[in-house]
């Protein structure tokens, strides 16, 4: 019963996850083209939109509504799929990866750049409540994290994350070589005024937490390839 009823969330919106695929899969297509032709890119994106619709209600429920993570964890999904899509045809997780990187960095350049409420009291307050809550583990494909108040020299504020629920969800459809790829999208997706981000661990590298760092004056760095495909070398200290 319970499975049925966590299914229902996603049901009930699926019509709007789809619309969402379609976004995607429209900015894979030039990409897909360009590097594989016509043929193989229809064949592609109709084989990932079929496997995709039947992979709606097996996604880890986490709250719905109520948890601000789940839009994160439903646009998971849509790379999830067409990764393994691509695989079952020959293809590599770093040209997936590749794809959706210069799609993701072509898409944002069209979208405005909203105003940061970085350190305001709600933003804060907020931020708090909302790693309080995932700490509670009501959720058992939920992220975990911690928010962590910088100094406003080394950092301004950051946050730690423990468990990551789409990494639980690649774990689950061994898809572990491919989430690399997925999470370094946070760097193109980084896009506030002023503000910068850093990140030197991450699970899927290996290590025991994401380390995210946010300062004010900071430039995000990002480009391809990802330093993690240059120094594949075991982390140290995990």
């Amino acid at each position: 019963m319970k499975e049925a009823n966590d299914s229902a969330y996603y049901l009930s919106h699926k019509l709007e996850i789809l619309s969402q695929f379609e976004t995607h899969s429209q900015a894979w297509k030039p990409l897909l083209i360009k590097s594989y032709g016509d043929t193989f890119t229809n064949l592609v994106i109709n084989e990932t939109r079929r496997q995709y619709e039947l992979f709606i209600p097996k996604i880890p429920y986490i709250g719905g509504d109520k948890n601000p993570m789940t839009r994160h964890l439903i646009r998971s999904t849509t790379s999830l799929i067409f990764y393994l899509v691509m695989k079952s045809h020959g293809k590599t997780a770093e040209e997936t990866g590749k794809i959706i990187y210069d799609a993701v960095q072509e898409s944002v350049k069209h979208l405005p750049l909203q105003p940061g409420k970085e350190m305001s009291p709600e933003f804060m307050a907020q931020e708090q409540e909302l790693a309080r809550k995932s700490q509670e583990r009501q959720f058992p494909g939920n992220w975990l994290w911690y928010f962590v108040k910088g100094d406003g020299i080394e950092f301004d504020y950051g946050y730690n994350y423990l468990e990551c629920s789409t990494q639980k969800l690649y774990q689950a459809h061994h898809a572990e070589e491919f989430l690399p790829y997925y999470c370094y999208l946070d760097f193109v997706t980084a896009r506030t005024p002023g503000w910068g981000v850093i990140r030197t661990e991450t699970l899927s590298e290996g290590y025991s937490r994401c380390n995210s760092r946010v300062k004010k004056g900071w430039v995000t760095q990002k480009g391809w390839p990802p330093p993690f495909t240059i120094n594949k070398s075991a982390p140290e200290h995990a």
